[in-house]
């Protein structure tokens, strides 16, 4: 098989690194890929916004499998544009077409979704730019924390947390003004969920499931979670307190319901759901919906599947990912973010990268934001390097990864030290 990855992060690094380990697969192509996914395939240039310039590829290269890593392209139409051409539509693409991406997409879509299919999650009003006094109004009726978020894709910025009524309707006002582009047009207004939070996800053939590992993120630059929001400092997966009893609720109160829901709005849901939860008191409820793997959380769940991936994407893509064996590791992964001086705000890029060959083999090296320029190996992003490692237990796997992030050296290197320290 030829198989396509579209994305450049460390999600499509690490499922690159997987796919690499199945028989079935001759060449891997990532596009644009970074200086690791070279490692286990060939990167192509395509714009990721230009359909028929992955098209072109795909049939001029006879490709068998498209991977679609991000959300934009999904939420853009790349399935419903791959279904509807000739030339396309015989080639399976892992990922929902427009209408499913609408769970990502929207926050209203998906917020409206979960109220018609009573799955758990916080209460909510969702608001038109020209609804300000209203909004404001609700807000007032709302205990802090006040929590806003931008109904469109707004590259993961777009959710505000704020103690402050005042300071909450100021940013209101903002998001309605453009703060978040057309991404703001519509604000969702939700209640506030205490408790600890995880991600669990779950791959589809739009009839069956399969519930892959559980992960928990560290989203804020700082120790002890403060500081501005990030892509994600790191992760672990299993996560401790998501036992038996608490995924059996997930998938009965959360996943089953997604799935029937999406089936009864007449929604070919083929790809990943990712399922940001919130465990209040052992009772889940959801935060968002992503449809398509986390990142960093992809760096710790895919060492943990040790099933084919490749087969179980064949089973998403002829409908039989019932007949398909998925087996999942015991070991516990940890992955620790590795990220640019100045990061999430203004940062600089191209700095020289050294001590990636040091690495042991005791843990794994998903290149985030990198590039290869003269043979050496530049920093092109925020997050740039995740080192993740599997041992028996978390404290091993994390000593693991600490040990290997200090061997590898870039100008302005910063790391959370502290990944974990709320599952200990």
């Amino acid at each position: 098989m030829k198989i396509l990855i579209l994305g450049s992060g460390g999600r499509e690094h690490a499922l690159a690194w997987k796919i690499s380990q199945s028989k079935r697969v001759k060449q891997i192509y990532t596009a644009p890929g970074n200086a690791g996914t070279m490692i286990h395939g060939q990167n192509v240039n395509l714009n990721l916004d230009d359909f028929n310039e992955v098209k072109n590829f795909v049939t001029g290269k006879q490709i068998d499998m498209v991977l679609v890593g991000p959300e934009a392209p999904l939420v853009n139409g790349i399935r419903d544009k791959f279904e509807k051409d000739e030339a396309t539509a015989g080639i399976p693409l892992i990922g929902p077409d427009s209408r499913g991406a609408m769970l990502e997409g929207s926050k209203d879509f998906a917020k409206d979704f979960m109220t018609r299919y009573g799955i758990p999650t916080a209460a909510y009003r969702s608001f038109k730019s020209g609804q300000i006094a209203e909004a404001a109004d609700f807000l007032k009726s709302m205990k802090p924390p006040y929590v806003l978020k931008a109904d469109g894709l707004a590259a993961g910025k777009g959710v505000l947390i704020l103690d402050d009524y005042s300071i909450a309707l100021e940013e209101l006002k903002a998001m309605f003004g453009g703060k978040f582009g057309s991404a703001g047009d519509t604000v969702v207004i939700e209640e506030h969920l205490s408790g600890i939070e995880l991600s669990v996800f779950v791959l589809t053939d739009g009839k069956s499931y399969k519930i892959l590992p559980e992960a928990k993120d560290y989203k804020r630059i700082g120790e002890n979670d403060t500081g501005l929001n990030t892509g994600g400092m790191g992760a672990i997966s299993p996560v401790p307190f998501a036992s038996g009893d608490f995924i059996g609720k997930v998938e009965e109160q959360i996943v089953k319901p997604t799935l029937k829901g999406l089936k009864e709005d007449n929604i070919d849901y083929r790809g990943f759901i990712f399922i940001g939860l919130m465990n209040c008191k052992g009772e889940p409820k959801v935060i968002e919906y992503n449809v398509r793997m986390g990142d960093p959380e992809a760096e710790v769940v895919i060492p943990r599947i040790d099933s084919d991936l490749v087969d179980l994407m064949e089973g998403v893509a002829s409908g039989t990912l019932d007949k398909k064996d998925l087996r999942i590791s015991r070991k516990t992964v940890a992955t620790v973010m590795l990220v640019s001086g100045g990061y999430p705000e203004a940062y600089q890029k191209g700095k020289l990268i050294e001590g990636l060959d040091t690495v042991g083999e005791d843990s794994i090296i998903f290149h985030a934001g990198t590039n290869l320029h003269d043979d050496k190996v530049l920093t092109s992003g925020g997050r740039v390097i995740a080192v993740s490692s599997a041992a028996s237990d978390m404290e091993k796997a994390l000593s693991l990864s600490y040990a290997n992030a200090e061997k590898i050296n870039f100008e302005g290197k910063y790391y959370r030290r502290d990944i974990g320290f709320d599952l200990k």
